[in-house]
């Protein structure tokens, strides 16, 4: 099995104003590239995860070799995380949807509630790392940070929105302003995917 880099399905500079199209290019072809090659070199010659996807290997992380384990934990947790962030990132302005909405909604209160709360939770983010909505185990929607490129996978939940909060992915343009960053970000955020993801996860 050997992973590769997803394409994109909008352009680099898309994004713009808010996120900038150099620290795209260079998150997308740089960082989540070597995330990718380091993955293929970490699984090379196991042939237990043939066929199986990156999201497959991470809900069965206990199942990885005690050799590799770490490693997978970490450059296919950095392959999972960068792949889904990009799927979660639109041009178009969009809202929450369906069973989403109303989940948002009866969670936490209101979009901009949990848009707070999500915000608050992401400031509070000591060095680096990625927050996410996730769909528990238990069905229900709660807001968890994870260290370095740990995915919820791992512990039976099912990321709906992520942001990454690793220094690469905004210090060319808000260098330590994680704050304008993150406000700038809701602004691209794909709710028309994380609805489509929550509905099939739920």
């Amino acid at each position: 099995m050997v992973f590769t880099l997803p394409d994109l399905t909008y352009k680099y500079s898309d994004l713009e104003p808010f996120i900038d199209s150099e620290t795209m290019e260079i998150h997308h072809s740089k960082h989540h590239q070597t995330y990718v090659d380091n993955l293929n070199k970490a699984i090379n010659g196991f042939s237990e995860f043939d066929g199986k996807t990156i999201e497959e290997i991470l809900k069965n992380i206990d199942t990885v070799p005690e050799s590799i384990k770490q490693q997978v934990i970490n450059h296919g947790g950095g392959h999972a995380n960068h792949s889904l962030f990009w799927k979660l990132l639109s041009p178009v302005k969009t809202e929450p949807q369906g069973k989403l909405e109303d989940a948002i909604n009866s969670t936490f209160g209101s979009l901009e509630k949990f848009k707070e709360a999500f915000t608050q939770k992401s400031m509070s983010l000591f060095g680096s790392g990625w927050t996410f909505l996730i769909f528990t185990k238990d069905n229900k929607l709660d807001i968890k940070r994870h260290s370095f490129q740990n995915s919820p996978l791992s512990y039976g939940n099912t990321p709906i929105i992520t942001i990454d909060l690793w220094e690469h992915a905004y210090y060319l343009k808000y260098q330590n302003r994680r704050a304008e960053y993150i406000e700038a970000w809701w602004n691209v955020v794909n709710w028309v995917e994380a609805s489509e993801i929550f509905s099939e996860a739920s």
